[in-house]
């Protein structure tokens, strides 16, 4: 009996000691980053987030569209900040302690986005982002990325940080 049973042991070490098996590469799936806009739930991929700065201080600015809410000094580089609710007119909220910076960067741009509420990161499959209903109103087709399960609206960062309208480029004599 002893025999056996240090036969399942080592079996089981064995089978222990093994690598996992992976069911994909790591690098198939999507780093989100969730957030609420508006009493809606959305996310963001991570690999165009610089990091998510809480909004303390910041300082709004003359003669910029309504959806520029200011710029914020992240350790001494100033950002500006846009406020996707004005952005996509979604109904707006006040501001409050929870609020946060997502700044979002590519090799073009770097800005931040205002969230009412940062709920964490979480990595997904890419099949499991689906198509976006038709019911879906208020934001544009092109900063929709698609919806998850879990009815998160996953927005197209590389899409934001490339738009035009995110430049001001004004002069006031």
């Amino acid at each position: 009996m002893k025999k056996e049973v240090r036969a399942i042991l080592k079996s089981r070490a064995i089978a222990m000691a093994r690598e996992p098996e992976q069911k994909g590469a790591a690098s198939a799936t999507i780093g989100l980053i969730a957030f609420t806009l508006a009493a809606e739930n959305y996310a963001i991929e991570s690999a165009l987030v610089r990091e998510v700065y809480p909004l303390k201080d910041f300082t709004p600015l003359p003669g910029v569209p309504s959806y520029i809410f200011g710029i914020v000094n992240v350790r001494g580089q100033i950002l500006p900040v846009v406020d996707l609710k004005k952005f996509f007119n979604l109904p707006e909220k006040g501001l409050g302690d929870l609020n946060r910076v997502i700044i979002l960067c590519n090799d073009q741009m770097e800005f931040g986005i205002l969230a009412d509420v940062v709920h964490g990161t979480h990595n997904i499959e890419p099949e499991e982002i689906q198509v976006v209903p038709f019911t879906v109103s208020g934001i544009g087709e092109k900063y929709l990325k698609g919806v998850t399960k879990e009815h998160i609206l996953v927005l197209e960062a590389e899409s934001i940080l490339n738009d035009e309208k995110i430049i001001v480029n004004e002069q006031v004599i």
